[in-house]
């Protein structure tokens, strides 16, 4: 049996040769913190065998399922990091190319084919039913998705994990299976550094700089991708040149921010949503919940149960990064003339609109239900009556 044995040290060897590591940005601010409980998590194998990683669009999910999975790669037999799922099961076949992805990962052999989607599950369920695997899903939309790849947990073997990364909290519903882990945003010091290793390549900022630093900090309210973004546009920026840049990026969102966290948006369930959150987004910030459902639901738009579902999907944190996201969404309409823009929420715009009466009448009258338009006439009325109250005071 030697020849036999040195065939199991070679494929041993050549597993660990193998090791799937997966790419990780630089500078990962905080992320000691917000990967103890999950690694803590994976190394008990008698817990559950599913975790959830969920939050904010770019809060950093991906980032820190990527960092776990990194670390435990000796902890199991076979590993393997599923990225943008959401996106490429929208892709012709999208379903059946993860499921091979999957499989040729976690057998070592790149030869492994699959004719459809149920022939898929029936080879993944023999692979990972007789090892302890693990398995990232990185950027789940729908549950759906998951379902596709493994379509049961009692396939799996015992110890082994499965990691899913989504912006919803109610992905999974039953905490017997699931932990679920939120990721939050980084604090004041935490996103200070960050920011700083972008714009100067050290933990803060260079003389002179620390007051700018602090406006565009505070407005990427602890958001990773955001701070990021900023820092590289801004690294290249002479500072007499900053405050015109924070202006500019204040007024139009960054467009990698945009394309992120409208991933969230064009999520939901139905255009019933979307139109409810942007109604918030543009009206009603700051305002008491029952206050605003009773608007909302005289709007036919069924807030309660809308409400809830924003709140799942982190919609509601209703910091500057997502204001400006669903108002850029509403300017978009019309870049150039606010009157055929669904929503006016700015003084200057509701009294040109008003003065020069240059609504679209073909827009107003596609705003079903007739109710919400008397509410929208409304809204206007109360931008306008700010705007005179501004002038007489």
């Amino acid at each position: 049996y030697q020849a036999e044995f040195v065939q199991d040290i070679v494929k041993e060897v050549r597993k660990k040769l193998n090791r799937p590591i997966v790419h990780t940005p630089s500078h990962l601010i905080g992320i000691e913190s917000r990967i103890a409980d999950i690694d803590l998590w994976l190394q008990d194998s008698s817990s559950v065998p599913i975790g959830i990683i969920y939050g904010i669009g770019g809060v950093g999910k991906t980032t820190i399922a990527k960092e776990v999975f990194n670390l435990s790669l000796d902890r199991f037999e076979a590993s393997c990091f599923l990225p943008n799922i959401r996106e490429t099961s929208k892709q012709p076949n999208g379903m059946g190319f993860l499921q091979k992805q999957l499989l040729n990962t976690v057998l070592y052999d790149k030869n492994v084919k699959v004719n459809n989607e149920a022939d898929g599950s029936n080879k993944i369920k023999d692979a990972i039913g007789c090892r302890r695997v693990l398995i990232v899903l990185d950027d789940v939309g729908h549950l759906e998705q998951v379902n596709m790849i493994v379509a049961t947990w009692d396939w799996l073997y015992k110890g082994s994990k499965i990691i899913i990364t989504t912006r919803h909290k109610r992905l999974l519903k039953d905490d017997k299976i699931c932990r679920k882990f939120r990721i939050e945003e980084l604090g004041d010091d935490e996103s200070l550094q960050l920011f700083s290793q972008h714009v100067f390549g050290k933990a803060n900022p260079n003389d002179g700089f620390m007051e700018h630093s602090l406006r565009a900090v505070k407005y990427c309210c602890g958001i990773p991708l955001a701070l990021r973004e900023w820092g590289t546009f801004l690294s290249d920026i002479d500072i007499s040149e900053w405050n015109n840049a924070l202006d500019k990026l204040e007024a139009i969102l960054h467009n990698g921010i945009f394309k992120v966290l409208r991933v969230s948006y064009d999520s939901l369930k139905d255009d019933l949503a979307r139109r409810l959150f942007l109604h918030i987004a543009c009206f009603f910030i700051g305002m008491e919940s029952d206050y605003v459902t009773k608007i909302l639901d005289g709007c036919e738009l069924f807030a309660k149960a809308g409400i809830q579902d924003l709140v799942d999907r982190f919609l509601l944190i209703m910091h500057p990064l997502l204001r400006d996201m669903a108002r850029e969404i509403v300017r978009q309409e019309s870049p150039d003339d606010p009157g055929r823009r669904s929503r006016l929420w700015s003084h200057d715009d509701s009294i040109s609109v008003l003065r020069e009466n240059t609504v679209c009448v073909y827009f107003c009258a596609s705003l079903a239900p007739f109710s919400f338009f008397i509410s929208h006439l409304s809204l206007m009325f109360y931008e306008l009556v700010g705007e005179v109250l501004k002038y007489l005071t």
